[in-house]
């Protein structure tokens, strides 16, 4: 590669860690990655250690700056979000992460709904809490773990901690703190919002929210000696992942929708303002700049449901399933997949713990295609039934995640939606939003509606099947009417589980 400054855009994800080079035309030159673990402790929780994941950050920057060989004019940051990373005093772990997955705090949520919690704060934050929200595991530690509380002074995320350990500035982006600790119309922390948690006398917990000029920071020399960065390298805390995706495709002006076909599904239409009224459901998020919120549908239904289905039928990986389920037509021969696995069952676009998956209309004619076919075209239902919660209709979907690389389920989401489906020519989604975040910040760009068009290049567009979206249509009311159905079973299955 050439001998131009470069950037290197962090993107630290649940499971992997990458660090991405990329030149100055926005191309994607050198990607390092390395995995870290989830724990679970129990059935129900996910947690992972701190310092591992910031030893990975460091393996793989370390790694992409060498491949680089060229200076490197600026770090840019976004990670997975939720959660509570605590740290105490001296900025150190006081505990595991609990991660955005973890369902400990499952009850909690329930007795928040029945009690009237979960809406009222919806009228204040536009999001609908779940059980890994920060408010939700502090209030579930507060009485399971009240010394870690008295413990810690801040309750980060992992982009916090992360930017606390590159830079020893302490802080949560707005879009963090947006759900649940936000007065989204303010933009501000709501002490109404922590009472109605019970979590006022925690309020010390919450960190400073980080202004425009406070996300940009030097690296301190102990972490651009371990990096293999300058001193002084400035380092930029983009939005959360589910923020800087949606920037990642070029998604900046309001009306236009990403999904991200990723661990969580996560459905994102940008809107001008925040709108608290109508059925509580899904996340409204700071953009990152005036007059853009992005109201977020995270399902905890994705791509974890195919890797499930790989191991159960013995697969090399998705691109076999993918192989298999292009086998059989169109709904599967009648075999249907209600994929909401996790066990901390759903929490987009509708909230249920209990929530479990279902296979119906399975005969002795069924094998495994139909089975692989089945489950793609349920999670395509579970997008379309998103993208129906979302405030517009969109004109087209971006889609990007490691999932996007399936032109099969490309086509099937567009075909179910009944929205046009565009790729970008970019692999790594999240850490291209941090470049563009990151490049407007410092001054590169006017706006990051310009930025997206220099930098952010469509490459594939799929378009729904008009013969089949009849079909599509039924198919999707019968989704909608056997989930209905299921609905009252869901607690009895999982208390005999």
């Amino acid at each position: 590669m050439s001998d131009g400054p470069v950037a290197v855009c962090v993107d630290a994800g649940t499971t992997v860690i990458k660090a991405v080079v990329f030149d100055a035309d926005g191309r994607e030159r050198v990607v390092t990655r390395r995995d870290t673990a989830v724990a679970h402790p129990r059935r129900e929780r996910a947690e992972q250690d701190m310092d591992e994941v910031w030893h990975a950050v460091v393996a793989t920057v370390r790694e992409a700056v060498q491949r680089a060989g060229a200076p490197v004019r600026f770090l840019a940051l976004t990670a997975q979000g939720d959660g509570a990373w605590l740290v105490d005093a001296a900025h150190r772990p006081v505990r595991p992460a609990v991660l955005w997955n973890d369902g400990r705090a499952a009850d909690t949520v329930t007795r928040w709904a029945e009690d009237g919690v979960l809406e009222a704060a919806y009228r204040v934050n536009g999001s609908l809490t779940n059980a890994g929200l920060p408010n939700a595991v502090l209030r579930h530690l507060a009485d399971e773990e009240p010394g870690t509380l008295d413990a810690a002074h801040s309750v980060l995320t992992c982009g916090g901690w992360l930017f606390l350990r590159l830079t020893g500035v302490l802080g949560i982006d707005p879009s963090e703190a947006s759900a649940p600790w936000l007065d989204i119309h303010a933009g501000a922390y709501s002490d109404d919002l922590l009472d109605a948690y019970g979590l006022g006398q925690h309020r010390r917990l919450l960190p400073p929210l980080l202004t425009e000029e406070s996300r940009v920071a030097e690296v301190t020399a102990e972490a651009a000696e371990r990096l293999g960065l300058p001193a002084g390298t400035p380092v930029v805390l983009a939005p959360y992942d589910i923020v800087s995706t949606a920037l990642g495709v070029g998604a900046t002006e309001p009306g236009q929708a990403t999904c991200v076909l990723g661990t969580t599904l996560c459905t994102e239409v940008l809107i001008e303002r925040p709108d608290t009224g109508g059925q509580p459901a899904g996340l409204t998020l700071d953009f990152g700049v005036p007059g853009r919120l992005v109201r977020a549908f995270p399902t905890l239904a994705g791509t974890g449901v195919l890797d499930w289905l790989v191991a159960l039928l013995g697969l090399r990986d998705h691109a076999e399933l993918t192989e298999l389920a292009a086998r059989v037509p169109a709904g599967a021969e009648g075999l249907r997949v209600l994929p909401y696995l996790s066990p901390a069952g759903e929490r987009a676009p509708f909230l249920d713990p209990a929530a479990s998956g279902l296979v119906t209309g399975a005969l002795f004619t069924h094998g495994r295609e139909h089975l692989a076919r089945a489950v793609l075209e349920g999670l395509a239902h579970v997008i379309r039934d998103c993208l129906d919660a979302a405030p517009h209709r969109p004109v087209e979907l971006g889609l990007c995640g490691g999932g996007a690389a399936s032109d099969l389920w490309c086509q099937l989401i567009a075909d179910i939606t009944g929205v046009p489906a565009v790729r970008t020519e970019d692999s790594q989604v999240g850490a291209k939003g941090a470049l563009l975040f990151a490049s407007t910040l410092l001054g590169d760009h006017p706006d990051l509606t310009a930025a997206a068009r220099a930098l952010v290049r469509p490459s594939a567009r799929r378009e729904p099947d008009a013969a089949t979206r009849a079909f599509h249509e039924a198919e999707h009311a019968e989704f909608l009417a056997t989930r209905d159905l299921t609905a009252s079973r869901w607690a009895g299955w999982r208390d005999h589980g």
